[in-house]
């Protein structure tokens, strides 16, 4: 898991060559204007959803993870709050290939606030448990990035 400024998203590009495709799509697209849905920016290989997010309570947040696509997720209109648990303190559970998910009716371990302009980065590795805001909804752009 990675948190960092926006404006620091350059540093991590090593890790994922579709990272310098998201960098490239943050300069030439305005997150706070785009539509809201799904915009493909390679086909099978890196979309962003930008969507209005119902927040939840710590408690009704619970972790989940992906194996094949790595979450980007940037809070738009409101700091978000994330909850986190390393994958192998996790049970083994069924995974949805179809959904590309992993459900954890648990909550997390550790929570942290990502603000505007600033990111979280979850890998595979990363049970993260989103979208936890005293706001009823907000607005937030999630990067999926093929892993």
């Amino acid at each position: 898991m990675i948190v960092d400024t926006l404006d620091k998203l350059g540093m991590y590009e090593q890790l994922n060559p579709l990272f310098k495709d998201v960098i490239a799509f943050l300069k030439e697209n305005d997150l706070n204007t785009l539509e809201e849905g799904k915009h493909i920016i390679k086909e099978g290989e890196l979309f962003v959803n930008i969507q209005v997010a119902k927040g939840k309570l710590r408690k009704d947040a619970f972790l989940e993870t992906h194996r094949k696509m790595i979450d980007i997720q940037i809070p738009l209109s409101t700091k978000e709050q994330f909850g986190w648990t390393p994958l192998c303190k996790l049970p083994d559970l069924e995974y949805d290939k179809d959904k590309d998910v992993i459900k954890y009716y648990q909550p997390a371990e550790t929570y942290f606030d990502v603000q505007p302009g600033e990111f979280a980065i979850f890998f595979p590795q990363d049970g993260h448990a989103p979208c936890i805001s005293n706001q009823e909804t907000f607005r937030k752009a999630i990067f999926k990035v093929k892993y």
